[in-house]
C-alpha cells in the first residue's frame, strides 16, 4: 500500500516549525502507543506510521529531500522499523513520554548531565517581493536586528580570562529534588535556573547574558516559485541563546506585492486582454504579454468577451519542480469611444443592416425570449 504524505500523517500544514512537529507527534504517540492500546490492531501500524513521519520531518536534511522528490528522496528503510526486531526500537511508553512530564515539572531527561540554558528565540521577517522576482527566485540582502552571540566572552557570559563555576545548590546537575508528601519531583534550580553553572565574574560587554543586541546582514537565496505563505527557514540564524545556548531559528515570510497585469492562482497566471470590436467579429491576432516576453494570441472570429484562452507553459514552474503552470487570457471587448460623426454613421448603418436578420445576436435573442417568457408567466 502506497505511504501516506508525512505532512497528512502528523495533520500539520507544509509550513510546520519543529514545535508544532513535536506537538503534533506526541499526541499521536499518546494516542496509538501499544503500552496504552494493546487490543487495537492498527494502534501499532499508526504509531509506526507517526514515528516514521516525525524522523524524517523533524530532521532537516530528511525534510528538505522529502520536500524536493516525495517518498522516493528519503532511504525508506531509516525510518520504519530495525530489520525483523522492536519496530519502536524497544522504547517503552515512559522512555517516550517523560520529557513530556519534564516539560510540565521542570524535570527533563537529563540524566547525569548538567542543565542547559535556553535555546534561543527563533525570529520571524516579513519579505515583499515582485511577482517576477517569486517566480524566477532572487537573492535579498536582509537587515536583522537581534541577540547575537557576544565576541568578547564568546558566549559564556564570565569575564575575559574566567569562566563559570558549577552551582553549589544543585552541584551542577541544574535540578534540585522536591519532596511533597507521597510525591517527589524535579524543578529547575532556582541559583542557577538550569543551567547548571553560576557566573561570578560576569563579562563587562555583555553584562554576563552572553549575548548583545546588534544588527548584522545576511544574505538569502529566494527560489524560484515561491507564492504568498511560504516561508524560508534559515537554521541557527535566531537570536543567540543565553550563556552560551544554540540560536534559534530565522524564518523568512514571503508576501508577493499585486501585480498590475498578472494574477497568480496556484501556478498559474491570469490576465485580462482588450480586443477591438472588430478583431473580436472578423478575426485576427493580439499581443499578449508573459512573464518571458511578448506572444501573440489568435483569437478566432465571433469571439465573446469573457472567453478564456490558454496558454500552456506560460504560468509557473512549481518551486518543488514538475510542469509549469498556465497563463489563462481572458479577452475583454472594447466599446470604440470618442466616434466622429463618419464614424457614428457608418455604425448606425451597420446596426440597421444587423438587425435585418436575427441571427447576429444569439445570445440577445435568446436573453429576449427569456425575459418574454418570465413576463408570460407573470400574467398566468
Amino acid at each position: 500500500m502506497a505511504k501516506r504524505d508525512y505532512y497528512d500523517v502528523l495533520g500539520v500544514a507544509k509550513n510546520a516549525d519543529a514545535a508544532e512537529l513535536k506537538t503534533a507527534y506526541r499526541k499521536l504517540a499518546m494516542k496509538y502507543h501499544p503500552d496504552r492500546n494493546p487490543d487495537a490492531k492498527d494502534a501499532e501500524e499508526k504509531f509506526k506510521e507517526a514515528k516514521e513521519a516525525y524522523e524524517i520531518l523533524s530532521d532537516d536534511d530528511k525534510r528538505a529531500a522529502y520536500d524536493r522528490h516525495g517518498h522516493a528522496g528519503v532511504d525508506p528503510n531509516m525510518a520504519g522499523g530495525r530489520g525483523g526486531g522492536d519496530p519502536f526500537g524497544n522504547a517503552s511508553f515512559q522512555d517516550i513520554f517523560g520529557d513530556v512530564f519534564g516539560d510540565i515539572f521542570g524535570t527533563g531527561r537529563g540524566g547525569g548531565g548538567g542543565g542547559r540554558a535556553a535555546r534561543g528565540a527563533d525570529l520571524r521577517y516579513n519579505l515583499e517581493l515582485s511577482l517576477e522576482e517569486a517566480v524566477r527566485g532572487t537573492k535579498v540582502e536582509l537587515r536583522v536586528p537581534s541577540w547575537q552571540r557576544c565576541d568578547t566572552c564568546t558566549g559564556s557570559g564570565a569575564k575575559k580570562g574566567s569562566s563559570p563555576i558549577t552551582c553549589n545548590t544543585c552541584g551542577g546537575a541544574g535540578q534540585v529534588r522536591m519532596s511533597q508528601g507521597f510525591f517527589s519531583i524535579q524543578q529547575s534550580c532556582p541559583q542557577c535556573h538550569g543551567r547548571g553553572t553560576v557566573i561570578k565574574d560576569p563579562c563587562g560587554s555583555c553584562h554576563g547574558q552572553g549575548r548583545i543586541q546588534k544588527e548584522r546582514t545576511l544574505s538569502v537565496k529566494v527560489p524560484a516559485g515561491v507564492d504568498n505563505g511560504d516561508r524560508i527557514r534559515l537554521s541557527g540564524e535566531g537570536e543567540a541563546g543565553v550563556a552560551g545556548a544554540a540560536p534559534g531559528d530565522l524564518y523568512v515570510h514571503i508576501h508577493v506585492k499585486e501585480h498590475p497585469i498578472f494574477q497568480r492562482e496556484e501556478n498559474n497566471l491570469f490576465c485580462e486582454v482588450p480586443v477591438s470590436f472588430g478583431t473580436a467579429a472578423l478575426g485576427g491576432e493580439v499581443e499578449v504579454p508573459t512573464l518571458d516576453g511578448r506572444v501573440m494570441l489568435k483569437v478566432p472570429a465571433e469571439t465573446q468577451t469573457g472567453k478564456l484562452f490558454r496558454l500552456r507553459g506560460k504560468g509557473v514552474v512549481p518551486m518543488r519542480g514538475g510542469s509549469p503552470g498556465d497563463l489563462m487570457c481572458r479577452v475583454v471587448i472594447e466599446t470604440p469611444v470618442k466616434l466622429n460623426s463618419k464614424q457614428k454613421a457608418l455604425l448606425e448603418e451597420f446596426e440597421k443592416a444587423l438587425n435585418e436578420e436575427p441571427n447576429h445576436n444569439p445570445r440577445a435573442s435568446s436573453w429576449f425570449d427569456g425575459v418574454k417568457a418570465f413576463f408570460d408567466d407573470l400574467r398566468k
